[in-house]
């Protein structure tokens, strides 16, 4: 595989880091915040901690336009720019309503980076390596988490508003990646879709100079290219990869896995945690992410992204459960960290390395913007939902922690019957060829 392209797919990837460090570093300053500014549960779940993610919602849901009108190289120089004004804004921010407007900024920027990303990556790639590729951008997002919870651990302490710190770090690599999208080439296909034959061409002779350029544009060929260009994904003959975009993301976040990310040191106190013990507890879960997110993208293109999906429906079922019976009986010590490191790695092998991934593959060139944009506002709007009620629902009397895992745990029992019946694998096959494929499933 050509040097430049893995370069480029990582470069691509950094955005995912950005993503994973920006969601997570919020989490040490969780309890801190709402002390500070004597917020309610309600407040504090929806505005301080939950706005970020209503910023992924409407970049999730607008990010397909500049995605697909100014190109994914553009957009994701956009998207490193957001990242470090709210980085910078939520820093020096002087009260919750300030702090939540920079926090949605960043949020924006998540959104809108699940759609540039892997688009970018998945249409520069070849087939038989775009899985593992576009997996690079979900390494990259547990690669922020750990650095977030690492960073929010050393940190902590430094003195009364350490938080600052926490938050406005993520400044330096903001600029870091800016610099570095400067220099990855436009994606080819989305030229070739624009009718800019030529600048496509110049980049495929640098991506594969060993096969002429008019047959590598040959390849792009699809029955789409004579559709009427006013097609949405929403017309009937797309309503399968719709379906399966939105169901993938549903069951993404009914698992539970932002809900936890967000709170993981308020979970760990929960179960009987001290605040230090807690927040290194958050550090293992980081390292266990990475770790089994490596074995993910490792697998994807060997065993595939179906197979990956049970294993991790599988362990998902097991260790939601095992974290729900803990809370329900009490048990202490690192009862509930160990059970939720296995659900961490259930995710990371299962849905983190095959979602992005997945939705990247399942629409036709010309609409894979829109179908990515679709997918990644399901998934964003129930990962601002579902994260805002934790703090309510944790201190409710009649439901607690041990309900919630409880219903989360359910909801995986649906998702293996999804990967069992209606899940199609898309492994080893271009992109044109899986379009074919799946527009002849109904």
């Amino acid at each position: 595989m050509n040097k430049k392209i893995i370069l480029w797919s990582i470069t691509a990837a950094l955005a995912g880091f950005l993503f994973g460090f920006d969601v997570v570093v919020i989490s040490g300053a969780d309890k801190k915040l709402q002390a500070l500014w004597e917020s309610s549960d309600a407040f504090h779940g929806w505005v301080v901690m939950g706005m970020a993610l209503w910023g992924t919602v409407i970049g999730a849901i607008f990010g397909g336009i500049p995605t697909n009108k100014f190109g994914r190289k553009n957009t994701l120089i956009v998207i490193g720019i957001l990242f470090a004004i709210s980085a910078l804004g939520s820093g020096l921010a002087s009260g919750p309503w300030v702090f939540a407007i920079f926090r949605f900024i960043g949020g924006i920027g998540v959104g809108a980076s699940t759609i540039a990303a892997p688009a970018y990556i998945s249409e520069i790639a070849p087939a038989k390596n775009r899985g593992r590729l576009v997996a690079m951008y979900q390494f990259n997002i547990v690669f922020g988490i750990l650095i977030a919870f690492l960073s929010n651990y050393l940190l902590s302490g430094i003195g009364e508003n350490d938080w600052r710190w926490m938050v406005g770090v993520e400044a330096i690599p903001a600029v870091l990646y800016i610099l570095f999208a400067l220099r990855v080439p436009k994606s080819p296909r989305w030229l070739y879709a624009k009718h800019k034959i030529e600048e496509a061409k110049k980049v495929l002779a640098v991506i594969n100079p060993d096969i002429p350029v008019e047959e590598q544009l040959k390849a792009f060929h699809s029955d789409s290219d004579e559709t009427d260009t006013t097609e949405t994904i929403f017309m009937k003959k797309y309503r399968f990869p719709l379906t399966l975009a939105f169901l993938i993301a549903f069951f993404n976040q009914f698992s539970g896995i932002n809900a936890f990310l967000y709170y993981a040191p308020r979970i760990f106190e929960e179960a009987g945690l001290g605040e230090s013990t807690a927040l290194l507890s958050s550090v293992g879960i980081g390292v266990t992410n990475l770790v089994f997110t490596l074995l993910g993208v490792f697998l994807i293109d060997k065993l595939g992204r179906k197979t990956l999906m049970y294993i991790g429906s599988v362990g998902y079922i097991i260790s939601l459960s095992l974290v729900s019976t803990a809370f329900f009986l009490g048990w202490s010590g690192m009862a509930v960290p160990i059970f939720l490191f296995l659900f961490i790695a259930a995710h990371a092998v299962g849905q983190g390395a095959v979602i992005w991934v997945f939705i990247s593959e399942i629409f036709p060139n010309h609409l894979r913007a829109s179908g990515q944009s679709f997918g990644s506002s399901t998934h964003w709007i129930l990962a601002a939902l579902i994260p805002s009620l934790i703090p309510f629902l944790f201190n409710h009397p009649m439901i607690g922690a041990g309900v919630v895992f409880l219903c989360f745990a359910i909801m995986m029992v649906l998702q293996l019957l999804f990967v069992a019946f209606m899940m199609p694998e898309t492994k080893g096959k271009t992109l044109e060829e899986l379009e074919k494929i799946i527009l002849t499933k109904k």
